[in-house]
């Protein structure tokens, strides 16, 4: 059974080492821990303050391609250097590794494919309010749109088995954390949540460069998240909503007409026609939405198969290279 730690980096000479002293090397249940860096474009010492530690694997690209897809490189680079269980963890040392045992505990007694570990939140005194509030809120959507019970959403504290890392797909190029959350729900896999501990802040969030901006792209992610994984719901209800305010002026004119006084409300029936035309589109967007959303499933579920026939393939090579010598 082996255990590979990533850490995707984009800069993180000042706080990587202290990342790594905390990282365990034994983990009960695992027989081998590796650790693994996805270097994402960083120009600083990232990558020789990670050798200089003990990385056992180093993953670089020449430019900045953003945290979702670190992640996701860090999640292929795993399975093909032979994990069982990946663990992720931040590079600046906000997760206590001394909670990684627990957080694999329940994928080694097979009660689950994903583990997310839960923050403390109300405790994070370095936190603001307006964080904690939206914390709160995303972990709600998410709850809403998977139809799992995750308290801490965005939490990136998260291990996984091989098979579910080879399921994931992340389509947002700002964070990971939602979707993979949302996703899991929706192929039904086992994600449980336990309670892990936080570190003290090393450095201000790469993710929040101010309140403002932070809330405006998380609302965009909590926007898009029920647009791409609950269409129908997402246009359908507002469109039966609409439908229903231009009914009513619709029946006003229809009553005047019948009982000989329609002249003078043609306003109401040009209210209602808008109306009822608007709520007509967004019902059939939302129908369209889901037709594509089916589709989306069966690709997703074509690429995991052949994600998984070319691993056991390179799998194979690498045994034949391995016997000829």
């Amino acid at each position: 059974m082996k255990l590979i730690i990533q850490i995707p980096c984009y800069n993180e000479e000042k706080t990587l080492a202290v990342t790594l002293a905390a990282l365990p090397r034994q983990v009960p249940g695992v027989d081998v821990v590796e650790w693994l860096i996805v270097d994402d474009g960083s120009t600083d010492r990232t990558v020789e303050v990670a050798r200089a530690h003990g990385v056992d694997h180093v993953v670089r690209v020449r430019t900045n391609r953003g945290l979702a897809w670190a992640f996701m490189a860090g999640l292929d680079a795993s399975i093909r250097r032979g994990a069982d269980i990946i663990v992720n963890t931040d590079a600046d040392n906000q997760y206590n590794a001394d909670d990684i045992p627990a957080l694999v505990a329940p994928i080694l007694r097979g009660e689950a494919e994903i583990v997310v570990g839960a923050r403390p939140i109300t405790d994070i005194e370095h936190w603001s309010l307006s964080k904690k509030l939206l914390q709160q809120l995303g972990s709600w959507v998410v709850r809403v749109a998977s139809k799992t019970s995750i308290p801490d959403a965005p939490s990136g504290f998260r291990a996984m088995t091989r098979d579910a890392a080879l399921r994931l797909n992340v389509f947002n190029d700002y964070t990971y954390t939602l979707e993979t959350i949302i996703q899991a729900g929706r192929k039904n896999m086992a994600i449980t949540s336990v309670p892990v501990r936080t570190n003290a802040d090393l450095r201000p969030s790469r993710l929040i460069h101010s309140i403002p901006r932070y809330i405006q792209r998380s609302l965009f992610t909590i926007v898009r998240i029920f647009m791409t994984y609950r269409p129908f719901r997402f246009f359908a209800i507002p469109g039966l909503f609409v439908f229903l305010i231009g009914a009513v002026p619709a029946l006003r004119f229809l009553y005047f007409y019948l009982v000989g006084n329609g002249t003078g409300h043609i306003q109401s029936l040009l209210f209602s026609v808008l109306f009822l035309g608007a709520g007509a589109f967004l019902v059939v967007m939302g129908l369209i939405a889901d037709l594509i959303g089916v589709n989306r499933t069966l690709l997703e579920e074509v690429r995991w198969r052949l994600r998984d026939l070319q691993l056991r393939q390179d799998r194979k090579d690498h045994a034949a290279e391995e016997a000829e010598k």
